[in-house]
């Protein structure tokens, strides 16, 4: 391979592949190095929401793409003492795309980087863990070292996650923003008789609740427990979550025995925070390396590939002009900042809600006036629109899949 292209990205999640194949599909040498050997590993986000599926339509893809296993969610919805609501009703929407796709990330990331290793500007290297920022005598970033060298670039562009090693080597630290709550993400099987609106729901009990997501031959289920509680809540062992969801999920009653032991459970220490400059000189952060989302919504691929997006449609012309400087870079983060403050917003006043709710014993139900509000068609369809595209969702950009002028 060759030690030098135009954009180097740091991280092989979604919002680096997708930006790797933008820029790649607009004529720029991209390399996407990924620090582990494959993608094979167990995610937690696996909703690909209808912007998603949208954008892969225009771009020719969305057909192979859900030719990959995957389950269609169409409502979201809540459980909670006054009742079962729908929050979102995703078959009210006006597009082609009027669903959830709740698919194992790794195969939309293979997908991903199959379609992208088609075009000839890009490559993709694994076991390539960044370890070090190249820079020149400004301090401007020229490029990175890995396990496997160093490649000099034009740009690099860290969206290696929420643990951003590009982040910390930058210097740009997160703020925290506010997270109250860890979740216990564990797997049970899926039955013939299981609900069938069951594929994105939230059942809440008095001090906590659980997220299920469907899938094809099972189910993610997620217990929540107040932040820095864990060990507490394992030195009491898996039985008051076998008992939560006997009580408040029951059709999973006959399987809370499958959860035997913490062994199968994986601890998400939950964090909403934010890098306050996403930029320096040669450098840009996306995704969860600039802004991490809680898992609330089920948004985090949605807001990385709009991150995305974003930053392909201002960095193709740039680079057809002779490369990018520091203001582009600065309007990429002016162009996503609203949408990743109004969705952190949101997601900290819930937080903050069901911490409230926690010290004050109420339970962390959201309040009962919501199934009334809820019950309006009208409302479920926003809801539901707001969710499925985010607030001010960026429209990829004709010259980014055109021809260079």
């Amino acid at each position: 391979m060759s030690d030098r292209v135009e954009v180097v990205v740091a991280g092989g999640g979604p919002g680096g592949l997708v930006l790797g194949y933008l820029l790649a599909r607009g004529g720029i040498t991209v390399r996407v190095l990924e620090s582990r050997s494959d993608f094979d590993r167990d995610f937690r986000g696996d909703s690909l929401h209808p912007y998603t599926l949208e954008l892969f339509a225009r771009l020719g893809l969305a057909d192979g793409l859900l030719a990959q296993e995957h389950f269609k969610a169409t409502s979201f919805r809540f459980h909670t003492a006054a009742g079962a609501y729908s929050v979102a009703d995703y078959d009210r929407l006006d597009t082609s795309y009027n669903f959830v796709a709740l698919m194992p990330q790794v195969r939309f990331l293979d997908y991903v980087a199959e379609r992208a290793s088609r075009l000839p500007g890009f490559s993709l290297e694994t076991n390539a863990k960044v370890t070090g920022l190249l820079t020149d005598d400004s301090g401007a970033v020229t490029g990175v070292r890995h396990r496997g060298g160093d490649v000099s670039a034009r740009l690099i562009v860290g969206a290696d996650g929420r643990f951003s090693t590009v982040r910390r080597l930058a210097d740009l630290p997160a703020v925290p923003l506010g997270a109250t709550t860890d979740i216990l993400w564990f797997r049970l099987p899926r039955a013939p008789h299981d609900p069938p609106d069951a594929d994105l729901a939230l059942y809440y009990g008095k001090d906590s609740y659980v997220g299920v997501l469907g899938g094809v031959r099972d189910w993610q289920v997620g217990y929540s427990v107040a932040k820095g509680t864990y060990s507490r809540v394992r030195d009491r062992s898996v039985e008051p979550i076998q008992a939560f969801l006997r009580h408040h999920v029951p059709w999973l009653a006959d399987r809370a025995h499958l959860l035997t032991d913490f062994s199968q459970t994986t601890l998400l220490s939950v964090d909403i925070s934010r890098v306050r400059t996403w930029h320096r000189p040669g450098l840009l952060l996306l995704g969860d390396a600039a802004h991490v989302i809680s898992p609330v919504g089920g948004n985090g691929i949605l807001m990385a590939v709009q991150d995305a997006v974003a930053a392909a449609n201002r960095l193709v012309p740039a680079f057809r002009r002779g490369g990018p400087v520091e203001e582009d870079l600065a309007a990429i983060q002016g162009d996503r900042l609203p949408a990743i403050e109004k969705v952190q917003a949101q997601q900290t006043r819930i937080e903050r809600r069901a911490a409230r709710a926690r010290e004050r014993g109420r339970g962390a139900a959201p309040p009962k006036l919501l199934k009334a509000l809820f019950a309006i068609p009208a409302v479920r369809g926003r809801g539901a629109k707001d969710n499925a595209y985010g607030p001010y969702p960026p429209r990829l950009d004709d010259a980014v899949l055109g021809p260079a002028g």
